[in-house]
Formats: structure tokens, sequence, C-alpha cells
């Protein structure tokens, strides 16, 4: 009896087991699996901070096993991210390189994208129910160059920093650093740029709202150039607006980025006040343009030295082409 008994709780402990390493089991990432958001989060290994990645990094092989699927990462996560990298219409191939979870907050998800010989690593951010905004890390066109080095890495403080290094013909080292937060608005926010190298390039501008619907009359992109953008998409709920605003100013050396939802307060007027904060602003539409203005501060969102305002017109949508007669 007491044998049969030893033998029935070593079968319970054996079934527990493997219930266990099923319910911990990673689901594929294959297109045409039906996979949740939790699924999608869950396939990214979690990583102890502070988490550095390198270009040769990006150059290692990785198992085909551990590719997402195109139609499932586009299930999560909008075309705009990875169309500045590798352009419109292209289909990287997909891995995870890590997460780290907030407690009771954000989840940083570090993606490894690949196309041909273009390589980029990108660092994605999720809520408990969606995509929020994302940040590109590393952008690799073939192999690393022996004279260049590029590392992004994000220390116990959740700052995440950039920095490329090139050594010269003459043994000096040029190096361009950046360094940003995240902000409580789901935006990243660059509180620190650092250089001594004059050809440094800007980093390219992503905009989070782009790809969102944009039926209401003043939804669509105004502009005063590629690095002053104001963009207007239907709001979440009746009456609102959501927005996205990054400018530059002083060439670049003063710039400010917020991203939120506005109320519709009249027949040409949006208003957007901070929830537990005092940043709010004023839009004022007339036309195909919009007037901003910051009526309390918001200087969380901006250089000290200047503001949300200015005038933005609206950017033409493209035409659509000519339909063709059938001959």
């Amino acid at each position: 009896m007491r044998h049969m008994l030893r033998n029935y709780r070593t079968l319970v402990v054996f079934v527990l087991v493997v219930l266990a390493a099923c319910s911990t089991k990673k689901k594929d990432m294959k297109d045409g699996d039906s996979v949740e958001l939790s699924d999608f989060i869950a396939f990214f290994p979690e990583q102890d901070l502070p988490i550095q990645i390198t270009d040769s990094g990006l150059t290692r092989k990785i198992s085909d096993s551990l590719r997402i699927g195109n139609k499932v990462f586009s299930q999560f996560v909008p075309d705009s991210v990875l169309r500045p990298v590798f352009g419109k219409g292209v289909k990287p191939s997909c891995y995870p390189i890590g997460k780290i979870s907030v407690k009771d907050g954000e989840t940083y998800l570090f993606l490894r994208s690949v196309s041909g010989t273009k390589k980029a690593a990108t660092l994605l951010v999720f809520d408990k129910d969606s995509f929020v905004t994302s940040l590109p890390l590393i952008t690799l066109n073939g192999a690393p160059r022996g004279n260049e080095k590029l590392v992004a890495n994000m220390d116990t403080r959740y700052t995440v920093t950039t920095l490329r290094q090139v050594i010269g013909p003459t043994g000096q080292t040029a190096y361009a650093k950046k360094v940003y937060v995240y902000n409580p608005e789901g935006l990243f926010t660059l509180i620190l740029t650092e250089s001594n190298d004059q050809n440094a390039a800007p980093p390219p501008l992503i905009n989070p709202i782009d790809t969102m619907k944009a039926a209401h009359k003043w939804a669509g992109d105004y502009l005063q150039d590629k690095r002053n953008i104001v963009s207007f998409r239907d709001g979440r709920k009746t009456g609102t607006l959501q927005f996205f605003i990054h400018f530059e100013k002083d060439n670049g050396q003063c710039k400010g980025e917020l991203k939120g939802d506005a109320t519709i307060t009249g027949a040409n007027t949006v208003r957007f006040i901070e929830n537990n904060g005092t940043c709010a602003l004023d839009f004022q539409f007339s036309g195909n343009t919009v007037r901003i203005k910051e009526q309390q501060g918001c200087g969380s969102y901006r250089d000290i030295k200047c503001f949300f305002e200015g005038q933005y017109t609206r950017k033409k949508k493209p035409s659509p082409a000519p339909t063709r007669k059938k001959k």
C-alpha cells in the first residue's frame, strides 16, 4: 500500500512538472498562428539592467526559430517604426533581443531586425494594453567598419544612451552621444546631446501616431519644415484628437517633443491639459494652418529657452494615381 501511495505521489509531481513546463513554454511567433499581446511580449527573454547592444552583436547568427512573423509583428507594432530604416514596403526579419519590465509600469522590448545587408536594433515600449512608442538605437549597413563603433545601452535608471565613435586618419576619436528618458506622456525625451563630431547627422524623426486613423477634418500633418511638425489623428474618445509635436529651433540647439490627447473646445479650437501636471497647450485652426500657443509651463517636454508655439501649414495629401481606361 505504501509502495502504491509513493508511486501515486511521484506521478502527481511528474504531472505538475509537465503542466508547469507547458504553461511556461513560449509560443511560436509564426504567421498564421493565433498570437496575443501577452504571447508577443513573453517571446522576448527577460534581461537584467544594465543592458548593452553593439553593432558587432547585430552581425551574429541567430536561429530562425526565434524569428517573429511579419504579420504577427505588424499586429502589435505599426509599420512606421521600421520604415525610416528599411524603406516603405520592406518587411525585414525580426528577432527578440531582450526585455526589461518595470513593476506597475511599461515594458521595454529590444528588437533586432535584418533585411539584406542592413541591420538595426530598436527599442519598443508597451503599456499593459498596446504599443506606445519606439526609439531607434543602432542602424548598420553591411559589416561594422573597423574604425567605427556603435553602442546602445539602458542603465539601472532606465536611461537610454546611444554612442557612435569614429577613429579618424590621425588617430583622433570623434564621438556623438545622445541620452534619452521615457516620460509619462509616452515619449522618449532627449535630455543630453554631446559630440565632437561636426559631421554627425540628426536621427530620423519618427512620428508615433503616423499610421493611426485620420478621418477627422483636422487630422493630418502640419509642417514648418522636415524637423518641425505637428500631427493630428482621430481621438480615442468622441470630442478628442490625438496629437504629436516635434520642433527644433536655433539650428537644433533647442528642441521639444510632446504626444497626448487634446479636447475639442470650439468650432476651430483644441486644448491639451496634462493630467497631474502643469502643461497646457491651445491649438487654433484656420484654413490649412494650425497655430500653437503654450498656455502653461511644458518645460518637462522642451528645452528651457524655447516654447511650443508658432504656425504650421498642413501637408498636402498625395493625389491618387489616375486610373487607366480600359481599351
